[in-house]
């Protein structure tokens, strides 16, 4: 079974079948194969990471929900009695139903119904009560931004910034358990490596072992045959507990239902892997020259960001006007009936309050804008660094392919000379310790083109932090 290699040509992230691919031996008849495409499904529908990030959309949603409330109308009532040896001192009631606007107008309605023999003259009212209905308006601080529409408006740019977030939350999650696989691929590639030519050499040691009984072998042939054995099976051995210990961490990415998965001995990686990686990632096909950074999840997360300290700017700079607020109440004694409403007839009031230096509002204002700044500074080196990264991990997918390359033509060239070795050594014209030499040199180069294999992996799991994909197919 063949793997293919991704190369890039031209900025472009492409597939391409390599000439000299990485062999790898065939699965266990009695293996149960977890792809990668469906690992990485099972990650990020029930890893407990990726569910929390959805909470942050919820977050988002309650944010601009209790923002809201800032515009509900509000019912209050002030009810205040006083009664001293069975003297009525006063019964004060006082309804109000305001409505709250997005500027700063406030509609309201109310009742006062007051009496007593100690009643404040300002609060007298007729026997029945006395009904009104106006208007208050902002007419410095408030009416144009207040603190009810700036978190309103914070909350709705919070909400979208939550999507963003969220998707570079299950992105990271997604990657750690990319790269968890790829060890995983790596530690059973090894393993089978190891299981092979471990079967290789019991094989020779019972060939040289035979013709050493028969006289057509020197007797210390089969000593060297039973090293080579059993230096297989150390390699082996250690092979199989880094094997063991990678599938124990594939299992802390695996849950359903919010219960963890063990995985069981005979479930096996996907050898082919790379045949699956750039459309489970969502790379495949991606191009450089192509590359619209400012779409960069990271990006719009801090775009999102400074936008909400615009807002709080321009709050604190409307705190430098003064507070000039105006009230005009019409009041009539006969609530259902119009004509009773004269313009006369009215309560109104006018409130006015400014700090003479306005210290604290010049600072306010000031840190609003130092916080923009800092941000901005911020973006742009973010932005600098996401786009000298994806480039860099561009070259860097381009070597390994080429990497690939090389060192598939090291492994044959390897076999081909342990298989020539092999001959003379049949024909009398070699010894053992030549043989095992070429085994040697064949394993080492082996297990360097699965590493190199692996950093490509690895480096297109890079690839797709940095582009901070979601994943949608998954």
């Amino acid at each position: 079974m063949l793997v293919c290699g991704s190369t890039v040509m031209g900025n472009t992230l492409s597939r391409k079948r390599n000439l000299n691919n990485l062999t790898i031996l065939q699965q266990p008849i009695d293996s149960t194969v977890l792809t990668f495409n469906e690992y990485m499904g099972y990650v990020k529908a029930y890893h407990p990471v990726a569910r929390q990030a959805g909470l942050i959309i919820d977050e988002g949603q309650a944010e601009v929900l209790r923002a809201r409330g800032g515009f509900d109308p509000k019912l209050e009532v002030d009810y205040d009695r006083k009664e001293f040896k069975s003297q009525e001192y006063y019964d004060e009631l006082n309804g109000m139903f305001k409505i709250p606007t997005w500027y700063g107008v406030e509609f309201k309605a109310g009742i006062e119904r007051n009496e007593g023999a100690f009643l404040n003259p300002r609060s007298s009212v007729p026997d029945e009560g006395l009904y009104n209905a106006g208007v208050s308006v902002n007419l410095g601080q408030g009416l144009i931004i207040n603190n009810r529409m700036a978190t309103l408006r914070k909350a709705k740019i919070f909400r979208e910034q939550t999507q963003v977030d969220r998707d570079l939350l299950v992105n990271a999650i997604l990657y750690e358990a990319a790269l968890a696989y790829f060890k995983w691929w790596e530690a059973q590639q090894q393993y089978q490596i190891f299981d092979e030519f471990l079967e290789n050499a019991q094989i020779r040691f019972e060939a040289i072992k035979r013709g050493a009984e028969v006289g057509d072998k020197a007797v210390i042939d089969t000593v060297e045959a039973s090293i080579a054995v059993q230096n297989r099976i150390l390699s082996r051995e250690q092979a199989r507990i880094s094997l063991v210990k990678q599938r124990l961490n594939i299992a802390n990415f695996l849950w359903i239902n919010d219960v963890p998965v063990e995985l069981q001995a005979n479930v096996i990686a996907q050898n082919n892997v790379d045949e699956e990686i750039d459309s489970t990632l969502e790379i495949f096909g991606f191009q450089l020259n192509e590359f619209n950074i400012e779409n960069h999840p990271k990006l719009r997360s801090l775009s999102f960001k400074i936008d909400q300290l615009d807002v709080d700017r321009q709050l604190k700079a409307n705190k430098l006007l003064p507070k000039l607020t105006l009230d005009y109440n019409f009041i009539t004694p006969e609530w259902n009936n119009t004509n009773s409403v004269r313009l006369n007839d009215y309560k109104a009031g006018l409130r006015f309050a400014m700090p003479l230096f306005l210290r604290k509002e010049r600072g306010d204002l000031r840190l609003a804008k130092i916080k923009i700044a800092d941000t901005e500074y911020e973006r742009a080196a973010t932005q600098l660094e996401i786009r000298n990264k994806v480039t860099a991990i561009f070259n860097e997918i381009d070597s390994y392919n080429q990497q690939t390359q090389m060192i598939g033509g090291i492994v044959d060239a390897s076999q081909r000379m342990l298989t020539a070795e092999e001959r003379k050594f049949e024909l009398g014209d070699s010894s053992l310790f030549l043989i095992n030499s070429r085994e040697v040199k064949l394993i080492d180069s082996k297990l360097k083109e699965i590493k190199i294999y692996n950093k490509l992996f690895v480096s297109k799991a890079n690839l797709f932090k940095s582009l901070a994909v979601m994943p949608e197919n998954l």
